[in-house]
């Protein structure tokens, strides 16, 4: 590759004060300069929505990375070792038998079967605010539901979400880029107790089993092959990851989103039809996960440079889904948004399995939202979160009115 290419291609750092508090001017600066920006050593960015939606779905593209990745990025200890095992981190064919396990106990009419229980457990946690007139859509809402909704889901005693609550956060702190010296023993202590617990939990479901996930993922077969106790073990403590930080963040995304632009609100309060297109707009807008990482296996030329085995590619899916050549005025919230073709989830065989999930969170959190309160406007500014890649808030304080 000519040496004056290298040098003409706009590097990109996520952790940049500019782009934590609005990256979508960077990326916007960054399509128009072209279809590739540098983010590290040997590292290539896709900023453009066709490139991203064609490579999520290329098999010379892989998310099983050596070992030592993992260690540069979160330490020789659990968490680690904890990222080879996830079906996140894995390739075919060992990924396209997990995920056909994993997919037979967590099946579309599991996720259905929840939205009446979201409902109440929506209700219950806003239910204060209906007497003083105020929450705070992350610490009160978006930030306890998710853990919620994932120990209902496993069969976890309300008692212990309390427990359980924190060390879904601090697992969490494993999955930047690079993890801070100081959250890598935090995250290993996560992983380490999480491990233990639904080990376990396990174990008891083994001896008496339910219709929970734990005890569906036990008896998933197919073909006469079944998952190990690990292999549970380890993706179900992913869940907690998955299954958290991602909804609770498009929860509060939506919240700050539909509070910045009170027009879509009238729009929603007028027309509940638009609440599931409204929470795929949330996800484009805002997207909670901003890129995904994935290792070259093959080399793919892209815009006149060639990506060679080896190297990583940062598919960034908060630029592809703000790119002018497939939406319309993107930096406009448009919660009737149709076609919408966001990447918030991924694609091909890396699709998250977590999406259905997440949707009707969202669905059932906006609906009830507007169910509860006659009135929702900013009680204040939104405070984002420091130090995290991922579009999170701190805080979204909202004022309320009943009828």
């Amino acid at each position: 590759m000519p040496r004056q290419a290298r040098r003409s291609l706009p590097s990109f750092n996520p952790l940049d004060p500019v782009v934590l508090d609005d990256p979508y001017p960077t990326y916007a600066d960054m399509r128009q300069r072209g279809r590739l920006c540098r983010v590290g050593p040997a590292a290539w960015g896709v900023t453009r929505h066709a490139d991203v939606a064609s490579l999520v779905r290329d098999p010379r593209l892989g998310s099983q990375f050596p070992e030592e990745y993992h260690r540069a990025s979160a330490g020789d200890g659990p968490a680690g070792d904890f990222f080879g095992k996830i079906i996140l981190y894995r390739d075919p064919p060992s990924h396209t038998r997990l995920r056909k396990l994993i997919g037979k106990a967590f099946s579309p009419a599991l996720v259905r079967s929840l939205r009446p229980d979201i409902a109440g457990l929506v209700d219950e946690l806003l239910a204060p605010a209906r007497e003083q007139g105020h929450f705070d859509a992350v610490t009160d809402l978006a930030f306890p539901l998710p853990v919620m909704v994932v120990c209902r889901l496993m069969g976890i005693s309300p008692d212990e979400r309390d427990e359980i609550r924190p060390r879904a956060v601090d697992l969490g702190k494993a999955f930047a880029a690079i993890v801070p010296d100081d959250a890598r023993a935090e995250a290993d202590a996560a992983v380490v107790w999480l491990r233990s617990y639904l080990s376990e939990l396990l174990e008891q479901r083994r001896r008496s089993p339910g219709d929970d996930l734990l005890s569906r993922m036990l008896a998933a077969e197919d073909g006469g092959r079944t998952l190990s106790h690990e292999e549970i073990v380890d993706n179900a403590v992913f869940a907690f990851f998955a299954g958290f930080e991602t909804t609770m963040n498009l929860i509060a995304t939506g919240c700050a989103a539909l509070l910045r632009f009170p027009d879509q609100m009238a729009r929603l309060r007028a027309d509940r039809g638009l609440t599931a297109t409204a929470v795929e707009e949330f996800l484009r807008f805002d997207a909670p996960i901003q890129g995904t990482a994935r290792l070259v296996h093959e080399p793919i030329d892209i815009d006149g440079h060639t990506l060679r085995a080896g190297r990583v590619v940062v598919l960034l899916l908060g630029s592809a889904n703000h790119d002018e050549a497939v939406f319309a005025d993107p930096d406009r919230l448009d919660i009737g948004r149709s076609p919408n073709p966001h990447l918030s989830f991924g694609g091909g065989a890396h699709l998250c399995m977590g999406a259905a999930l997440a949707r009707v969170e969202g669905e059932v959190v906006f609906n009830r939202l507007l169910d509860l309160f006659s009135e929702v406007e900013a009680a204040g500014p939104a405070r984002r979160r420091e130090k995290t890649t991922f579009r999170a808030y701190e805080s979204v304080p909202v004022a309320v009115a009943t009828a």
